[in-house]
């Protein structure tokens, strides 16, 4: 059976130069992953869902990881959460929420809707190159994700 699943990693993200800041620390790590980027909750949607441009999944694969932020254009974080833990064949994709937000509300929403962690994006670029390569270790090299049924 094809596995659905290659270590391409999802961010969506809308501010720019979040967007740089975390290219350029995969960049620096030399990952084997793909950094796909959306920079809304419905293009989201639309890549997970394997919709609209999406629907090319040797272009578009499902991805191993999403980081999420939660303060997007047209579909939040929060609904993106939601609508993914609705979807039965991707419900259990890791979300590593990944905002400015040190909200408790926030953080305790995220977590009540299926957020796998919550992390607050660092200022500094070393603490943020630190942070990429701890998620690419756990999630990318030692987590192993459940089997997808194709949609």
């Amino acid at each position: 059976m094809k596995s659905y699943y290659n270590s391409t990693i999802l961010l969506v993200e809308d501010e720019r130069a979040d967007v740089f800041r975390i290219q350029r620390a995969f960049q620096k790590l030399n990952t084997t992953s793909t950094l796909e980027v959306v920079s809304d909750g419905e293009q989201a949607i639309y890549y997970l869902g394997g919709q609209s441009i999406y629907q090319d999944r040797d272009r578009y694969p499902i991805p191993i990881l999403i980081l999420l932020d939660l303060k997007l254009p047209r579909y939040s974080g929060f609904e993106v959460l939601t609508w993914l833990r609705n979807e039965s064949n991707i419900k259990h994709l890791p979300v590593i929420v990944l905002t400015s937000s040190e909200q408790q509300v926030d953080i305790d929403l995220a977590y009540t809707l299926g957020a796998n962690s919550y992390l607050v994006k660092p200022p500094d670029t070393n603490t943020l190159l630190e942070m990429v390569r701890s998620l690419g270790l756990f999630w990318v090299v030692f987590n192993r994700p459940p089997r997808l049924e194709p949609s």
